[in-house]
């Protein structure tokens, strides 16, 4: 049985890949760290993204873990040109998974690359991984686990967030809400 820890950033200054955390984001990875060490986690895969990394790195310093940096778990691109409409292009990329703005990504791109990451998480050898991304990516996953996990689902995503999914091979994977925001 493995057991995958989908962990969502922190309070962020922003979007940017180089957005770093809040003051209250710092608070909020403290008490990601004291939540976590709960969990004998043995691995941890992240979004090389400021907010991410520095979400788990109290965490990762506290249980002296290495960190593996990973391109395919940075946030899904919905529009690579400002959208004032973005809200409703992001909740329409729900219903139709194909939808590409510009040069943005689909949320079926995004969800099949994340989906690969668990993929080989399965396979692999450790038994508890932490996997820290953002968002929209979290909710595509939840997606692809749970068809009923859609917008106003991940409108209701917290910073952070904790999902759980346990996989073997012989069943289908399942998830459950660990964090209480």
């Amino acid at each position: 049985m493995k057991s995958i820890y989908l962990i969502r950033h922190c309070s962020a200054s922003g979007q940017e890949p180089d957005a770093e955390l809040t003051d209250e984001g710092q608070q909020q990875a403290q008490g990601l760290a004291e939540f976590l060490s709960q969990e004998d986690i043995e691995r941890i895969i992240s979004s090389p993204f400021t907010r991410a990394v520095q979400s788990i790195e109290p965490f990762r310093v506290q249980k002296e873990l290495e960190l593996t940096l990973d391109m395919r778990l940075t946030e899904r691109v919905l529009s690579k040109q400002p959208l004032d409409d973005w809200l409703e292009k992001l909740e329409s990329s729900f219903s139709d998974m194909n939808q590409v703005i510009g040069e943005g990504e689909s949320s079926h791109k995004a969800q099949e690359r994340i989906v690969e990451v668990i993929n080989e998480i399965k396979d692999g050898p450790d038994d508890r991984v932490a996997v820290v991304t953002h968002g929209n990516l979290l909710s595509l996953l939840l997606n692809y686990v749970d068809s009923r996990f859609g917008f106003r689902e991940w409108q209701s995503l917290s910073n952070p967030d904790v999902y759980l999914i346990t996989a073997n091979r012989e069943e289908p994977l399942s998830v459950t809400r660990l964090w209480k925001s």
